[in-house]
């Protein structure tokens, strides 16, 4: 009896172990689950939108064109009414308020007046018309802003897919480093090879790992630079999608049409210079007449009867009165040429700049070609070369490792030349204003 309540004690204890090791196992595959979900992985127009939505200049933009929007509603107000009360015509002695005894009214009166200035429908016009100028040039500030933080994204971004691709590479050197190291402490121990490389594999391989630290802190530099640019936690781990398209430019034209068409700041640019031309319709528009309207309404004293005043005015821009405005619609033309000659300079740099980037990406697209199909290629088939031979016994560890070498050194070339060609079109998509 005891032994069988003991049989079914154990099967019992083995049952709840075997239900805690699943249970265990299942925990396990969902924080697995949890923890890969955790990393986003972003594309390079992911972090471009989340750029033009979060970063916090582009809000500020965002505030300063409303508040300009804004304040352009009250262009065309009226100015506000002169209101004015008190004593008029009053004697000093009072005795000479009251009606006299001969009959005679008598003198003083207490006065209301309002006085009106109309409207110089003209310079409201005008004045509406510029502040709504004002808030073009802020938008087309805000798209040059945009570009900006784009090409710096852009940048960090391709940087860090080469990175991404080095680090395979020098993954796939560790094994091949790995494999010399241990195939000749196994050769030297059987007397069967030399040992005059191993050494220098052995030190190849602490340079890879280094090599792979440094790496892979130039990537938490990128995903920190990244986090900043969008406006979030630093600290916010996330990889990235490598995939990249390298752009074709042979029919782009850089005269000064296109990129006068294309570049935000040449647009603001020119926007100022219609803001400054409505800015002298302003200063035109005070040399105009202004209209007013004056109404006095008077209380007599002593029986003095009620009286009052309408009176029209007008203020006349003659003479020294016009001073100011001539001096700012002058001042004005002078701002117009040298906004003119500001954008003339900003095509002519662009364009300049444009055109030898061009011809830059062109060359290097040439070389990394050159890399692809030719050298990097056969560099490989001799290392596999000297590698069959080596594992023959006919070459020994020193020509293996010389051909790793050059293998290793020419891929890592051809990874440097891939990230400038992406950064030179970063530089050049700026340059283009390329959304």
């Amino acid at each position: 009896m005891n032994l069988k309540n003991s049989g079914r004690s154990t099967s019992s204890t083995q049952n709840i172990n075997e239900m805690k090791r699943k249970l265990i196992f299942i925990l396990s595959a969902l924080l697995s689950v949890t923890a890969v979900r955790s990393q986003d992985k972003l594309s390079l127009s992911d972090v471009l939108s989340a750029i033009t939505a979060n970063h916090p200049d582009l809000k500020g933009f965002d505030a300063q064109i409303r508040s300009l929007d804004e304040v352009a509603k009250g262009a065309k107000n009226w100015e506000r009414p002169l209101l004015s009360t008190g004593l008029w015509m009053t004697p000093y002695n009072p005795a000479m308020w009251k009606k006299q005894a001969d009959g005679a009214p008598g003198m003083g009166q207490y006065m209301i007046s309002a006085e009106q200035m109309l409207p110089n429908t003209s310079m409201q016009n005008a004045a509406l018309k510029y502040m709504q100028g004002m808030s073009a040039v802020e938008k087309e500030r805000k798209n040059a802003a945009i570009n900006e933080l784009y090409a710096q994204a852009r940048k960090n971004f391709y940087q860090w897919v080469v990175i991404k691709k080095k680090l395979k590479v020098l993954a796939q050197d560790e094994k091949v480093l790995d494999f010399m190291i241990k195939d000749a402490e196994l050769r030297y121990r059987n007397n069967l090879g030399k040992i005059s490389a191993y050494y220098k594999a052995k030190a190849s391989l602490g340079n890879i790992q280094t090599m792979r630290i440094m790496l892979e802190n130039d990537i938490i530099q990128k995903r920190i630079s990244l986090n900043t640019l969008i406006n979030r936690d630093k600290n916010l781990v996330f990889d990235i999608d490598t995939s990249y398209t390298i752009r074709e430019y042979p029919s782009v034209q850089f005269d000064s049409a296109t990129l006068a068409t294309a570049r935000s700041d040449i647009k603001a640019i020119d926007r100022e210079i219609q803001l400054t031309a409505l800015q002298q319709d302003v200063e035109k528009a005070k040399q105009k007449p202004e209209y007013g309207v004056r109404f006095d309404h008077m209380f007599g004293f002593g029986g003095l009867p009620m009286q009052y005043s309408l009176m029209g005015m007008v203020k006349l821009p003659i003479g020294k009165s016009t001073r100011a405005s001539k001096a700012n619609i002058e001042g004005l033309k002078w701002k117009t040429e040298s906004l003119n000659q500001q954008k003339l300079g900003l095509i002519n740099e662009a364009a300049g700049m444009a055109e030898g980037m061009k011809n830059e990406i062109a060359s290097r697209k040439k070389q990394i070609a050159m890399y692809e199909s030719n050298i990097i290629p056969a560099l490989r088939k001799n290392f596999q070369t000297m590698q069959l031979a080596y594992q023959n016994n006919t070459e020994e560890l020193f020509a293996l490792y010389d051909a790793w070498e050059t293998v290793n050194m020419t891929q890592l070339q051809y990874l440097d030349q891939l990230q400038q060609l992406l950064i030179m079109q970063a530089e050049l998509e700026r340059i283009l204003e390329v959304k």
